[in-house]
């Protein structure tokens, strides 16, 4: 199991992210919309853990309450070159959007069990995923069947741990 910090979008970017979904698996290429339990939520992850533990997200509640989440800004189609390649729409990086995440991890450090380093400050990459576990062909055809992308501008309406296994979240805050 694994729990994720995960950043979820108004309803205007949510459904753009949705019909990008919609036109990978037209492609061919499954997306995130049908991956694993089928409950993903268009939305970019500020860290991930084997456990992050309830006083944690307390205390995430609470600090989450004091800062100011920057709109995303959705711009560049790109893929993973894991081994579990996959496509993505990373995100601008901006010292707001840099701020807000130091911040969250400020209040996750040495407080949640088995932290993935991919999402530490200065190793994480901000992105909205769109396809996991490809094959070569499939991130080609992935590619031609999004290309060119149209920027997406995203407003964070909700914050909260997802049980990666199970899609179930718990909500630490709504915007809208």
């Amino acid at each position: 199991m694994a729990q994720a910090l995960e950043l979820y979008f108004d309803d205007e970017a949510d459904a753009a992210v949705r019909g990008l979904w919609r036109r990978l698996d037209q492609a061919g290429v499954p997306s995130l919309a049908t991956r694993t339990h089928g409950r993903h939520r268009p939305h970019v992850t500020f860290a991930l853990a084997s456990v992050i533990p309830p006083r944690t997200r307390d205390a995430l509640r609470e600090d989450l309450r004091l800062l100011s989440i920057p709109r995303l800004w959705l711009y560049s189609l790109s893929a993973f070159s894991a081994s579990d390649a996959g496509l993505m729409i990373s995100a601008v990086v901006d010292t707001e959007l840099l701020a807000v995440h130091s911040a969250v991890h400020d209040v996750l450090a040495k407080k949640v069990k088995q932290p993935s380093a991919y999402y530490l400050p200065g190793s994480w990459v901000p992105h909205c995923t769109l396809a996991q576990g490809l094959e070569a062909p499939q991130v080609t055809a992935g590619f031609a069947a999004l290309f060119p992308l149209a920027p997406i501008k995203a407003r964070v309406s909700e914050v909260a741990v997802c049980d990666t296994h199970t899609g179930d979240t718990d909500p630490l805050l709504v915007t809208g």
